[in-house]
């Protein structure tokens, strides 16, 4: 019988499939940090030596990945400013394959909606 996958196995999962996808566009990558709640999750340069902060976030269905808090983003981005770096978001949804009112389970079918990873304006609000 299989298990329920924890949160922290469904942030693994989704730092998986953001960092496929920053390793496909080129990005190198200076520190990971895949401790639930602890931010960012990668830090990354680009070919210039442009810093990255991404943010990753796994969701739960019915939620909406491409939601954020804004008031907390806010915070986040004057952490950015202060060390020269540009921030992400990658939201990454994330539910049961047969039915969508079950939790993910261990080597199970899973749906994945994930629109890319989010340029985040540096301007504070």
């Amino acid at each position: 019988m299989s298990k329920a996958l924890t949160k922290q196995e469904l942030h693994n999962l989704a730092m998986n499939i953001v960092g496929e996808d920053l390793q496909e566009r080129g990005f190198e990558f200076i520190a990971i940090n895949s401790k639930l709640g602890k931010h960012p999750q990668f830090v990354c340069i680009d070919k210039n030596n442009q810093r990255y902060f991404v943010l990753v976030r796994a969701v739960p269905y019915p939620d909406n990945p491409n939601n954020y808090d804004i008031v907390w983003m806010e915070t986040f981005k004057n952490h950015a400013l202060e060390n020269e770096a540009k921030v992400f978001y990658a939201g990454v949804g994330l539910r049961n394959a047969r039915d969508p009112k079950e939790p993910l389970m261990l080597n199970e079918n899973y749906l994945l909606e994930y629109n890319g990873i989010q340029v985040i304006e540096m301007h504070l609000n």
